[in-house]
């Protein structure tokens, strides 16, 4: 039964070869035409990979390498200009919070500047006030002493003439001192 396929397949492939064979020469094909043809194909095919295809992909990949070196150098400019601008964000936050620093060290350095100056004013007008104190003090005693004195000098004088003779010094020491006692009893 094998033998039988086996030879059933043999007529079939030698029908379909006769077949092929007509079929060529209906077309006006020749074997020796047909390989020459296929060798000029081979030819003219490793001509054309070597001076057109080959340089035609080596430009097309020295292309797509420069591209993407463009884009990966657009990548690398696009994340400096990130970085970039975070600096420049950063640096902008450092430089208020440094003002705001310093605005409020001036504030505070005015407050007690102000505070400061207060307190010298309030101790330069109490030092002034004390000054003045003490000089109406003086004024008002000396005033007192010169009122004393012309008050004896008047007591002594109008004594004199009340008893009309001259006093002695030891009657003016004794005038005196009788009318500084009664002043000092009267005022301060």
């Amino acid at each position: 039964m094998i033998e039988s396929i086996l030879f059933i397949a043999a007529t079939e492939g030698a029908e379909s070869a006769n077949q092929f064979i007509r079929l060529a020469e209906n077309f006006g094909l020749n074997g020796r035409f047909l390989l020459a043809q296929i060798i000029n194909f081979i030819i003219v095919a490793a001509l054309l990979y070597k001076f057109a295809f080959k340089p035609i992909i080596e430009t097309i990949d020295q292309r797509q390498k420069e591209i993407s070196e463009g884009l990966e150098f657009a990548e690398e400019a696009k994340a400096k200009l990130a970085d970039s601008e975070k600096q420049h964000a950063a640096t902008i936050q450092k430089a208020q919070q440094e003002s705001q620093s310093i605005i409020a060290t001036a504030r505070d350095n005015a407050k007690t500047y102000e505070r400061k100056q207060a307190q010298e004013a309030t101790a330069k007008a109490e030092e002034i006030i004390a000054k003045a104190k003490e000089a109406i003090e003086l004024e008002k005693t000396k005033m007192l002493k010169e009122v004393r004195e012309e008050v004896t000098r008047l007591v002594v004088e109008t004594s004199s003439k009340v008893l009309s003779k001259d006093l002695t010094d030891d009657d003016k020491s004794r005038f005196s001192k009788s009318a500084a006692e009664e002043l000092s009893s009267v005022g301060p």
